[in-house]
This record gives structure tokens, C-alpha cells and sequence, in this order.
């Protein structure tokens, strides 16, 4: 089944004529505490469990879900998610929290946070030059670190997943803080 979607121009009208829409913000903790919308629920997306969250609905089930992320790949997979159990009613919001922002509406902002995308660019070019100096320096066989690192790019880029993204999301610099 294909994922549904609005756009936040879209999202914006519907939720002028219904403030209990339901939306969920699947990014980080950091992430959300960095910038979200004011009426979005905070829900990691490596943390989602679909029957936890529709039982927790309190008899809302028939109304649609919304799904938020940075730029909706996030958002889309939480979609997945719940049409994996049967829940068929959930959307996913086009562009992100920054066109909820552009579209009108409000927005909490908090301490800057560096991306997830950002952090996983950066641990794999760092594991993939260590591997070259290590190969080079200390023995051939450190060069498999790069290729390692090189093909988990790849699977990440095909499959569009990314088990490093994964990773550091559950890292404690990605959590709120209490």
C-alpha cells in the first residue's frame, strides 16, 4: 500500500479546522528539542511501536495519524511501520518541520543540534581514512575497514537505510536532555 501524504500548506488548513489533529515527530530527541512544531508529540523513530502507539490513542484510532521528520524519509518509514500491523490511516506530512514552519505554524526552538545526516557523514569518513592510514601504515589487512564502511554507504544508498544513521541515533548526545 502506498504511503499517504499532505503537504504542510494542506496540514496547516486541516489543522485550523480540527486542533486535535494527532502529530507525531519521529527525529531524535535533540532534534526535536532543536526545532519542532508546537503541537507535535515527540516519538523516536527507532523507538516506535505501532500496537503501543494505537493502543495509547485513547479511542482516536479512527482519526488519521501524522507523521513528521526533517524531510520526510523518516516520517515515511513510521508510516510503514504502522501499515506493516493494519493501521491504514496514517499519513505522512511532506517537507518537514521546516515547511510546517514556512506554512505558518508555530514552532517551539531550542539548542541547535547537528544532524543525524551530518554526524553519519562524518563518523564514515573518519572510520574510512583511519582504515586507509591504518592499511598503509600498519597492515594491509585495515584496509577492509574502508571497504567496510564504503559498502555500508552503498547498502545505505540502495536500500535507503542506514544502520550508522540507526546507530547514532540511540547515542547520548542524540537524547533530550532531563
Amino acid at each position: 500500500m502506498a504511503i499517504k501524504t499532505i503537504t504542510a500548506d494542506e496540514f496547516l488548513r486541516l489543522q485550523k479546522q480540527d486542533s486535535n489533529l494527532e502529530l507525531i515527530d519521529v527525529r531524535t530527541p535533540a532534534e526535536f528539542g532543536e526545532l519542532h512544531v508546537e503541537i507535535a508529540r515527540n516519538v523516536p523513530l527507532d523507538r516506535l511501536n505501532p500496537r503501543e502507539l494505537i493502543e495509547g490513542r485513547n479511542g482516536n484510532s479512527a482519526k488519521p495519524l501524522y507523521f513528521i521528520c526533517k524531510s520526510g524519509k523518516r516520517s515515511e518509514m513510521a508510516c510503514q511501520k504502522l501499515l506493516a500491523i493494519g493501521c491504514d490511516n496514517v499519513i505522512s506530512v511532506e517537507g518537514g518541520t521546516v515547511a510546517c514552519e514556512k506554512a505558518g505554524f508555530q514552532v517551539v526552538k531550542g539548542r541547535k543540534a547537528m544532524s543525524l545526516e551530518r554526524q553519519v557523514r562524518i563518523v564514515a569518513g573518519a572510520l574510512i581514512v583511519l582504515g586507509v592510514v591504518l592499511g598503509w601504515q600498519i597492515h594491509a589487512g585495515f584496509y577492509g575497514l574502508s571497504a567496510f564502511v564504503g559498502a555500508g554507504l552503498m547498502f545505505a544508498g540502495i536500500t535507503d537505510t542506514c544502520a550508522m544513521g540507526m546507530l547514532m541515533a540511540r547515542m547520548p548526545w542524540n537524547q533530550a536532555k532531563s
